[in-house]
């Protein structure tokens, strides 16, 4: 089907889903490129429709996606300006999609035997939240858990973060601290917050068993509410002149930490 205009509904509605309130009201997102499309499609995902124009074809594969895949999806063919005007990205590839969010919840968790569960507090930065899922996918996480006030995981930005880790790996935003502490609790899973305020390090701990590795703010760290509820706390020591490490950096370093103990 061919779309010619910016006041076109389908086009009214894509644009519509770059806002988290109304990602959140249609449970949509939006995929920009042929490799997140590829990896979509590889994974399986609830594709509602897909949107090309013809500099898509140029693309290394592009051709031959759009003719694997012609028949299969609702598509809509935009001129190369109006994509442009849709897209996101600093070099649009002329290809885009919109997703069916998963529905992932704390209840579908509960059937793991043993848990080891990320818990993002209030994570701002996009490329840190993609970041942190992608690592934490890598390292047979079984979820990240997000707490409400943190960005979110299906802005265009955190997705391309995420490298595709989002198609297939459970990300649960959780609406109350309450819910999520009660839930952890409930399934006697043990909370590791990072805290400055401790002499244990990251390597002085055992991360055996049901565990939840909770990631503070990058500006605050970790709300009391979890600090008060947490069973340890633990810091990654900084012997340089700098203060902190990047949020990611010292996500991946906790989590490919309790990855290395939980295999011995």
């Amino acid at each position: 089907m061919e779309i010619t205009s910016e006041s076109n509904p389908t086009i009214k509605f894509v644009k519509g889903l770059q806002i988290k309130k109304n990602r959140m009201k249609y449970k949509q997102f939006v995929i920009e490129g042929l490799r997140f499309l590829q990896e979509a499609l590889e994974h399986g995902v609830a594709l509602e429709y897909i949107l090309y124009s013809d500099s898509a074809k140029k693309i290394k594969g592009g051709d031959e996606l759009i003719q694997q895949i012609e028949g299969k999806y609702q598509m809509y063919h935009l001129p190369d300006k109006l994509m442009e005007k849709l897209s996101e990205t600093e070099n649009p590839q002329g290809i885009m999609a919109v997703i069916n969010m998963p529905e992932y919840s704390l209840d579908s968790l509960s059937e793991e035997k043993e848990l080891f569960l990320v818990v993002l507090d209030r994570i701002q930065d996009p490329g840190n939240m993609g970041t942190i899922i992608r690592t934490a996918e890598g390292a047979g996480a079984n979820a990240v858990l997000i707490t409400k006030g943190s960005v979110d995981p299906y802005n265009s930005k955190t997705l391309r973060a995420t490298m595709g880790a989002v198609f297939h790996f459970p990300v649960v935003q959780v609406e109350e601290d309450e819910e999520l502490i009660e839930f952890l609790k409930k399934n006697k899973v043990r909370m590791v917050a990072t805290h400055l305020d401790t002499e244990n390090t990251y390597d002085m701990i055992d991360y055996k068993g049901s565990i939840a590795l909770i990631i503070g703010n990058e500006a605050n760290g970790i709300q009391e509410g979890f600090v008060a509820q947490a069973e340890e706390m633990i810091k990654i020591p900084i012997v340089g002149k700098i203060e902190s490490l990047n949020a990611s950096v010292a996500a991946g370093v906790l989590i490919y930490k309790a990855f290395e103990n939980r295999r011995k």
